[in-house]
């Protein structure tokens, strides 16, 4: 039944109880004060007691990541009990071979950590060892150097053990070679101590495996640190470690800040043949930090972890509230005595009932934000095996594979049932991660669900099991020993029993660990689940109503108009662009939404994001409600759960969960408060209405509900009239942290129901902060309202909107909301909600630390703001009778610009005419009439105009961080003559990186032009450039106009529109050897502002012949680059690719585009110590051509907070000299500058400022292709609309130029230079953060205090390579791992050919896993002089062994590598011809077809050429491949990803997602068991067996080609039974090559047969439809 209006509305409640600040209503232009240059008087000064806020938040996040090579090796079949010294010394071997997955502290020696973990090496310790003990518990220890703290610690030590009956054995002093070390690692050092200790004797009735004596042990060790604390030996110093590696009666840890060769050099015990072990588990850290912290090094005590825990703050309050919840659940009678530290029974029931993270005074805490990600998952892992779970089971249940629809789990249902159980008990610990385990009774390896990292394997004759990150780093393994090579797939695990020696594959120990309980009856018995219903057509309101309860929570006309209508009518966000340009939240003088306060936080560099669009099938928005049993004792209570399908609901799924309160329907008692309260409470009534939902939430649970429902429904008008509420996210994030404080999260499911919900942004949150599922009862009403407008229909009518019924356009909400939470989760790269619940990934711009600490507990905020009356009021302002809105919606524009009453946005049309004016731009003058102009239309450049463009900036609203500060000198100014001149700040000037496909040519080329023409550095963006841009312009007529380029105007002799940066981004378009070796700059797009952690996109009308020719593409189809996770899923990777562009272009330097969030100065310092050469630092605002519109509002922080800490960061860490820091995101002054250079920046991006230079007007159409003065648009009859020239341009950075002169005279400054990192010359401005409207609570000192002090330190700005030299003229060169490449470059007979251009030359070399980027040094040796395909001669280059990362990247026509041996991951990156053939080694014992050869994301980015493999594929084969002609003999998941041309055959059998994004060329799948077709992503490509002649003939001759450049087994089988075997074939295809003459059957066709990439000479291979090769062709084909 509808809530009917009433006809008279009271306003009387409203009374005089909220009053805002009156200056919110006032007309923003009755505000507008200058912003110039005033000298204040107050500095960043910090309060007594407070300290900077700068590096606030979780250590893991703020202060240190890490990533590493990690590997086990496992021989329990020699040796006997002790194993060998042959396993040991062959893990130090492999240790050294990772060295390049490493890196070391600031002095280049000391090591970020190396360590091992093996079996305690009893032999090794025989005088500690006894017939009554001959396996003591072993302690390996940490202490002060200093003496006299060193044997108090011991003391201690010694005390707490004999006091918990361990009969105390003795110390042993660790010997090692302190001189080994690096300087940093000396300096703090620790003493080593090894300890021994007997078992109690109240543990005779131990088990065999000894269990009850190790969990004595472990929580022994964790009393130690709360007996030293309480003996108060604890300091802060150098000289204050005291740290556990591992007390175990059954595996030791020898661990430290080294490098990998040094660890035995240090620890002399590892050189000692006595040193003998059945396993070894190594470890080589990397981290972003270069202070070395010795704990910090790997193995852990049971995990060895590469990677990095995306969702550790989530975990840590789930933990948390899980270990309170235990001791809250105890049955009658039970008692929880957690001091009996040694009784079998005691010790048991302590680890499985008992809290053991809150008693400070017995144990030390479980878990801690202050430990890294590795150290807290460690402890999780090691409790659980405390916990009679066995190792592989703890790590099932943690870090879950994407069970649902995997079809190799298809015959063991058991497995998927466990993940069912233990995913609704235990919230994954999600990120991506290559975990190596061991709790000295088995050893195993797994892999995250995404499969990112490597992972291979080799098992020998004599049993040995080697799992590496690399293959190949054991150089002395024979290849005819080995009789198995694998590796490990997305979520798949191996294991090893060491104490039956039995090796167990994925299937194996998997089904073994989810068969000792009957998951599946449990289930079915008592899980109940809700799945999807159709929503009903009933309205809640009349539209009036509607409308009010609309405003009041918050929406916005534009809500409607842009976001429902998109979401209700196609089921999908709506895309923007142009960026976000307007206010923060908390600066803003309209009223926000409480979500708007929240910035998402995103993966980069250390933590890849992932794919939501083509591999959503590791993704699940599952969510259950009810009350969780513990995860440390399994039993069926575990099960009785609701499980929903969804977490956005509707009123019919509502009513089913509240109809599960049914004692027939599983007994879950449910309870709703409401979140309203009285408006004549007033702002400060927010706190007792908070406080009162904490209380009853807290009574209810206690009472036995199991789903609690937190609603601001209002169900008549006259309560919506009365009452206001408590923002939804406050409410639910304080209930949440309430519930965990008192032990009680848990026991209850939080539903969220809410009028102040529609946005896929708000749902994250409301998740995101403690939510387990949302009703959004007004977002469902607003959608029936919209359908049911007369507007709606007839745009359906018309076919505007595709014709949906009510129920349609509910579901289709959905969907949109589903989608965008799926993208939101993907880009911090998580992939399942349920781990994402509660994870706080956010940072609050804006809010104060009252909000904070009610409902945000340890959710970053570093500028202060608003408070919980603040939030109240602006509440209360949304109401229409406040508002003054007259029963209508107001549009506040905070997306598209509203004049007068809207949203001030920095970019607008009124901007663009004032800029026009001063830049003698007229965008009436175009290419149809410009001749009929003077100059080609330029006018006179006005400083006049300049100083009103300048002025209107200043005197505009507050939007930035920026707007609040002012410059206070050091000294007296100076005149303007003695500043240096305007061409060398020009000269820091870069534009944006704007792709030619977002731009037109028009728009791309003048931008290079004019950037160039000032000695700046323009920028590609995404998306390749034309080779012609590479000539310098020499026909230039006296009209400016040049034949080479007819399109542009205003052009000069010498010009050139060769863009200084080229920048290489996830999709890899446009990427050629060429457009590497043309750049003086190559550029690494890890994420941008408008999006970051999501790939760009490119809309299909925009992609023409031409764009689609510059990106191999097909034209008219939509370009989605994915995520950038493929080559850079982690710092080390992050590293290879910088060491694959450094390799090609050893003169070009590298930048790395990271884009400002919390952190970044942690991931800074990782990309230095990565050797790039730039960091360049974007602000969340960045424009865009295309975006989700939720990306551009609510991803990425002010480039004010990222540059700041980056900068600090890197100075802290002594990192600074070594990269040059850039900066854009909205600059558009010389002011912007001013203040970016203080704060750290050596370069200046200009991006949507330097479009309105060359006649952008702010239209903000790029996306759908109609920009009306052609500067983003492809059609022909817009561009020539193009208004612009380099001039134009040109003039904009002049003025900027001669702007930032004149703030130099008047500080005083001759120098630029002498500017940077001056942050003592910015103060805050009283008087600007006077005019923030909302609060008086914003304070930036705590922030920009923390910016080190470089008024005299100025190193920084000169070359840790050359101290005499700038740091833009020095570029880091690839180390010892490029020898062999610049070995292969050096050769007599290779220089002759490439010098000649013509001739063939054969070389050939050994090679190993060190060996990194091999070929890529002589590809563009080639290019450089002969370009993409000019090179007539051809090399080719042979080895033996075993091929480090990229092997073959960018390898051209010409080029031919032949690899005997196998490879690791990329090979053939980038390649764009020539031919790459990867073979076993000749003495092989191994069945080539069946094992693993080369590794993942091979042939990423391909172009062109042909690949051979004689053997299996990783994962994401060909990914993005677009020319390539491929042949492999099975491959892994995601195969064909995004691929938009060449062929690919697989041999083998394949993982699933095949075809994901694929656009365009051809696979052939080998078939014979009917498996493809559910391992097919069907979205795009359909699949079929081969139905043409030409289709068959061209496969038959790739396999016959394979055979002949193999040997391939497995092709001479095929080819032997061809006319049986072809119909084995499955061919895929994309919509494009669906008339091709390969996939469809036509009758007459004349056509050429391509059977191969190319040839030496550059032309392809082709065979005329129903001919034979002749000789001269199969031999050119084949050489």
């Amino acid at each position: 039944m509808a809530f009917v209006q009433p006809s008279v509305r009271s306003k009387a409640s409203l009374g005089q109880a909220f009053l805002w600040n009156s200056e919110l209503r006032t007309d923003h232009h009755q505000q507008q004060k200058s912003k110039a240059l005033t000298q204040l008087q107050m500095a960043f000064d910090l309060e007594e007691g407070q300290v900077s806020n700068m590096f606030e938040g979780p250590a893991p996040l703020v202060k240190e990541r890490d990533a590493c090579g990690v590997g086990f090796i496992a021989n329990t079949s020699t040796g006997g009990e002790y194993g060998t010294n042959k396993v040991l010394k062959e893990a130090l071997v492999a240790l050294d071979c990772m060295e390049h997955r490493g890196a070391c502290g600031g002095d280049n020696v000391s090591g970020d950590g190396a360590g091992i973990m093996t079996q305690i090496p009893w032999k090794l310790f025989e005088e500690y060892r006894s017939d009554e003990c001959s396996k003591p518990g072993v302690g390996f220890v940490f202490l002060p150097r200093d003496e006299e703290r060193r044997n108090a610690v011991k003391d201690v030590i010694q005390t707490v053990c004999e006091s918990n009956e361990l009969g105390f054995l003795g110390w042993r002093e660790v010997p090692v070679d302190n001189s080994v070390l690096g300087t940093m690692a000396r300096d703090v050092v620790p003493s080593m101590w090894q300890f021994f200790v007997k078992a109690p004797k109240r543990l005779d009735n131990d088990d065999e495996s000894r269990d009850g004596f190790e969990r004595t042990l472990y929580l022994v060790r964790r009393r130690f640190d709360v007996a030293l604390k309480q003996a108060g030996l604890v300091w802060d110093d150098s000289d204050s470690e005291v740290y556990v590696t591992s007390f175990s009666s059954r595996t030791i840890v020898y661990k430290g800040m080294v490098q990998g060769c040094v660890l035995p050099q240090f620890y002399k015990d590892l050189q000692n043949p006595d040193f003998t072990t059945k396993f070894a588990i190594y470890h080589r850290r990397f981290s972003t930090n270069t202070n070395p912290r010795w704990p910090l090094a790997q193995p852990m005590r049971v995990v060895g972890h590469n990677g990095e825990i995306n969702t550790l703050l989530g975990n840590v309050n789930w933990i948390k509230a899980r270990e309170a919840s235990k001791s809250m659940n105890l049955s009658e009678g039970e008692a929880c005595d957690i001091r009996d530290l040694v009784d079998y029974k005691s010790t048991d029931n302590i680890i499985q009932k008992c809290n053991t993270q809150d008693n400070p005074t017995i144990l030390d805490p479980l878990i801690d934000l202050g430990r890294s990600d590795s150290a807290n998952l460690d402890a999780v892992f090691e409790l659980m095996t405390k916990s009679r779970h066995r190792a592989p089971c703890a790590l099932m249940a943690l870090v879950p594979t994407a069970y649902e629809n995997e079809p190799a789990l298809k015959d063991n249902p058991e497995i998927v049932d466990f993940y069912k159980f233990h995913g609704g008990l235990l919230e994954a610990w999600d990120g991506p991660a290559l975990l190596v385990f061991s709790d000295g009774k088995s050893i195993g390896a797994s892999l995250d669900r995404n499969g990112l990292r490597p992972a291979r394997y080799s098992i020998t004759k004599d049993g040995t099991v080697y799992m590496m990150s690399e293959t190949g780093v054991i150089p002395d393994l024979k290849e005819s020993d080995i009789i198995e090579k694998g590796r490990l797939g997305p979520g798949q695990m191996i294991n090893v029993d060491l104490e039956t020696g039995k090796f167990k594959d994925n299937i194996k120990i998997k089904s073994e660990i989810a068969s000792r309980h009957p998951y599946g009856e449990w289930l079915k018995n008592n899980r109940k689940d809700l799945h999807k219903k159709s929503s009903n057509s009933e309205r809640l309101y009349d539209d009036a109503t509607a409308t009010f309860a609309q405003a009041a929570f918050g929406w916005s006309l534009e809500d409607i108009g842009m976001q429902i209508q998109d979401m209700a009518g196609s089921g999908k966000e709506t895309t923007y662009s142009m960026g976000d340009d307007a206010p923060q939240a908390v600066f803003s003088e309209r009223p926000h939404v409480l979500y708007n306060y929240f910035k998402q936080r995103f993966a980069q560099v250390t933590n890849p994001p992932i794919d939501p669009l083509r591999e959503g099938v590791v993704m699940s928005l599952a969510m259950t409600l009810g009350k969780k049993e513990s995860i440390y004792k399994v039993s069926e209570k575990g099960a009785r759960l609701i499980h929903l399908e969804s977490p956005v609901l509707n009123s019919v799924e509502m009513e089913e969960i509240k109809s599960f309160a049914d004692a027939e329907k599983g007994g879950f008692e449910h309870a709703t408060i409401s979140t309203r309260y009285e408006l004549s409470d007033g702002p400060s009534g927010i706190k007792n209405a908070i406080r009162e939902i904490c209380d009853a939430a807290v009574d209810l649970v206690r009472k036995g509900t199991e789903v609690l429902i937190l609603s601001d429904l209002a169900e008549e008008q006259s309560v919506l009239d009365s009452t206001t509420y408590v923002s939804p996210l406050l409410a639910v994030g304080a209930v949440h942290h309430r519930l965990i404080e008192e032990g009680l999260r848990m026991d209850v499911g939080l539903i969220v129901e809410t009028g102040s919900a529609w946005s896929t942004h708000h749902f994250a949150c409301l998740v995101g902060f403690g939510a387990n599922a949302v009703h959004p009862y007004l977002a469902y009403e607003t959608v029936k309202q919209w359908h049911g407008q007369d507007r709606t229909q007839k745009m359906m009518a018309s076919g505007k909107l595709a014709k949906t019924t009510i129920e349609d356009a509910q579901a289709n909400y959905r969907k949109a909301v589903e989608a965008g939470l799926l993208k939101i989760l993907s880009k911090m790269g998580i992939s399942l909600l349920t781990s994402y619940a509660g994870a706080q990934i956010f940072e609050a711009v804006g809010l104060g630390e009252e909000v904070i600490e009610t409902s945000f507990k340890g959710t970053t905020s570093r500028i202060g703001g608003m408070s919980l009356e603040d939030i109240a009021s602006e509440t209360v302002m949304m109401r229409p009778e406040v508002a003054d809105a007259k029963l209508k919606l107001i549009n506040y524009g905070y997306y598209k610009p509203v004049p007068k009453l809207g949203e001030y946005h920095a970019n607008s049309s009124d901007l663009a005419k004032l800029l026009h004016n001063a830049i003698g731009l007229d965008k009436a003058v175009n290419q149809l009439n410009r001749d009929e102009f003077k100059n080609n239309g330029v006018n006179p450049a006005s400083v006049a105009d300049y100083n009103i463009f300048k002025k209107s900036l200043e005197e505009a609203p507050i939007a930035n961080i920026r707007d609040l500060l002012d410059f206070e000198s050091d000294r007296p100014s100076i005149p303007i003559t003695d500043v240096e001149p305007v061409s060398e700040i020009m000269k820091r000037f870069c534009t944006g990186a704007m792709s030619l496909g977002a731009l037109s040519r028009e728009a791309h080329e003048t931008l290079a032009i004019a950037v160039n023409r000032v000695g700046g550095k323009s920028n590609s963006g995404e998306g390749g450039e034309d080779t012609i841009r590479g000539k310098v312009l020499t026909d230039v007529d006296e009209n400016g106009r040049s034949k080479t380029f007819p399109h542009l105007a205003g052009l000069k002799n010498g010009d050139s529109a060769n863009s200084f940066i080229h920048q290489v981004a996830s999709g890899r378009f446009g990427v050629t050897p060429e457009f590497l070796v043309t750049a003086k700059q190559l550029e690494i797009k890890m994420a941008q502002g408008a999006k970051p952690g999501e790939g760009g996109q490119l809309p299909g009308p925009k992609v023409s012949d031409y764009i689609a020719g510059l990106r191999a593409s097909k034209p008219g189809v939509t370009l989605i680059s994915p995520p950038p996770h493929h080559d850079i899923y982690s710092i080390e990777d992050l590293a290879q690719l910088i060491h694959d562009l450094h390799a090609i272009n050893e003169k070009a330097g590298v930048s790395v585009k990271l884009v400002s969030s919390i952190g970044i100065g942690t991931v800074a310092c990782g990309v230095a110590k990565a050797n790039a050469d730039v960091i360049q630092i974007s602000g969340g605002d960045g424009g865009t051509g295309a975006s989700p519109l939720s990306s551009i509002k609510h991803a990425g922080l002010p480039w004010e907070l990222g540059l700041a800490e980056a900068h600090s960061a890197l100075m802290n860490n002594g990192l600074r000299n070594r990269v040059l820091i850039r900066v854009d995101g909205g600059i558009r002054t010389g002011r912007d500058i001013a203040i970016a250079a203080m704060m750290g920046a050596e370069e200046f991006g200009f991006g949507t400022i330097a479009m309105i230079a060359e006649g952008c007007v702010m239209a903000r159409v790029c996306h759908l292709n109609t920009c009306p003065v052609g500067v983003t648009s492809q059609k022909e009859e817009l561009r020539k609309k193009f208004p612009g020239t380099p001039e134009h341009v040109v003039n904009f950075f002049h003025f900027v130029g001669e702007e930032v002169r004149n703030i130099m005279a008047h500080l005083g400054y001759s120098k630029f230079e002498d500017l940077i990192g001056r942050t003592d010359l910015l103060k805050e401005s009283p008087e600007q953060l006077g005019r923030i409207v909302k609060t008086k609570n914003v304070q930036l000192s705590p922030f920009f205090s923390g910016v080190p002090d470089a008024k005299e330190s100025r190193g920084f700005l000169r070359s840790s390579e050359d101290p005499a030299a700038k740091k833009d003229s020095i570029v880091h060169r690839n180390g010892f791992s490029s020898d062999l490449d610049r070995l292969i470059s050096g050769e007599d007979s290779v220089r002759k050919v490439i010098d000649t251009n013509e001739g063939s030359t054969t070389v050939n070399f050994k090679i190993r896993n060190t060996d990194r980027s091999t070929c890529a040094m002589l590809a563009g040796e080639i290019a450089r002089a002969h370009g993409n395909t000019g090179f007539n001669g051809s090399i080719n280059v042979n080895f033996n062994g075993s091929a480090g990362q990229s092997f073959g990247a960018f390898v051209l026509p010409g080029l031919n590598v032949r690899l005997e041996g196998e490879a690791n991951d990329y090979v053939g990156k980038g390649m764009h011809g020539g031919e790459i053939v990867v073979v076993p080694d000749q003495e092989a014992g191994f069945v080539a077809a069946d094992s693993s050869i080369v590794g993942n994301a091979c042939l990423y980015g391909a172009t062109g050429g042909d690949f051979h493999a004689n053997g299996r594929a990783g994962e994401r084969f060909a990914v993005r491949n677009s020319g390539a002609f491929a042949v492999a003999e099975g491959t892994g998941d995601h195969c064909c990803e995004y691929m938009t041309g060449g062929v690919v055959v697989s041999l083998g059998s394949v993982g699933r997602n095949v075809g994901a994004g694929m656009t365009g060329g051809i696979g052939y799948f080998y078939d014979p068991n009917n498996q493809l077709d559910e391992r097919l992503n069907k979205e795009i490509v359909k699949a079929q067996k081969i139905v043409s002649k030409e289709g068959e003939m061209q496969l038959k001759r790739i396999i016959e080609r394979h055979f002949e450049k193999t040997g391939s087994e497995k092709a001479e089988g095929i080819l032997n039974n061809w006319e049986s075997e072809v119909q084995n074939f499955v061919q895929i295809y994309p919509p494009s090559e669906a008339n091709s003459p390969f996939v469809k059957k036509l009758e007459n066709i004349v056509t050429d047969l391509r059977v191969s990439a190319s040839s030496p000479n550059g032309d392809m291979c082709f065979l005329p439809v129903g001919g034979q090769l002749s000789p001269e062709q199969t031999q050119r084909c084949a050489d």
